[in-house]
């Protein structure tokens, strides 16, 4: 378990759990931090190979393996108590995969998925969204300049771009070659809510409507991509998770 998921904070009396999925490239140190935020709620940030404490084992190539190891890990502790997912963009992707095989092969669903920055997997928008993994370096950092959220001096660093930029590029091959279908019916009935940043890039947030028979909110927040790493939507992410699945709880028991 303390391979892959990282706990600040453990809450044995917490009301539900939130899992929290890395966008590509990143660790799991931004999500576990806010296990020490919400006091009600414990927080399980997942940690994936290549990075942090995991830094010498080889990157994952695909989403199977990805949905394999955290459902190996978590499937043993997601009966205890209620659950709920979180994944900006890559991560967005990931804790959408994770919950499509809980639900099919082991009859277990969140009680509410929060999908960040992210097109749902099979809207026509991801579909033709042209591939970065295949950029070549100088390219890669220019794009990631646009979309911002990286410090500009540590992209002109190259011994920190020689860190991050494999992981990233990883994750990106993993999505990118990630393929669903649109769902027929919905394949969960929890509610769910999208967020991003109003100054991102458009996203088919829409198109998730089609994973659940349950309640589907937006909430768009100020900034672009990286608009979560912002303390003031940060805290209104927070509140909302918060209030969310403290209200699940109640209809839970």
């Amino acid at each position: 378990m303390d391979k892959v998921i990282n706990c600040f904070s453990k809450r044995p009396d917490a009301v539900a759990r939130l899992i929290c999925f890395p966008w590509a490239g990143g660790g799991s140190i931004h999500y576990a931090r806010w296990g020490k935020i919400l006091t009600s709620i414990e927080v399980f940030a997942v940690k994936l190979p290549g990075r942090e404490a995991r830094a010498k084992e080889p990157f994952f190539q695909s989403m199977e393996q990805i949905v394999d190891e955290v459902i190996n890990v978590l499937l043993p502790v997601l009966k205890e108590k209620p659950f709920a997912f979180f994944g900006h963009s890559f991560g967005a992707m990931t804790s959408f995969a994770v919950a499509d095989t809980l639900k099919r092969v082991h009859k277990l669903e969140p009680i509410h998925i929060f999908l960040s920055g992210a097109s749902a997997p099979y809207s026509e928008m991801r579909i033709q969204a042209p591939k970065r993994s295949d950029l070549s370096d100088e390219e890669f950092l220019q794009w990631m300049t646009r979309i911002g959220g990286t410090p500009p001096e540590l992209l002109a660093n190259p011994e920190v771009v020689k860190l991050f930029l494999p992981a990233l590029k990883a994750d990106l091959h993993v999505v990118e070659n990630y393929r669903c279908d649109r769902p027929e019916s919905p394949l969960l009935s929890c509610p769910v809510t999208c967020f991003d940043g109003k100054q991102d890039m458009p996203h088919d947030l829409q198109a998730w409507k089609d994973i659940s028979s349950g309640d589907f909110t937006v909430q768009m927040l100020p900034g672009a991509h990286f608009y979560l790493k912002d303390a003031a939507n940060e805290t209104v992410i927070l509140d909302y998770i918060t209030k969310y699945l403290e209200m699940a709880e109640m209809d839970y028991l």
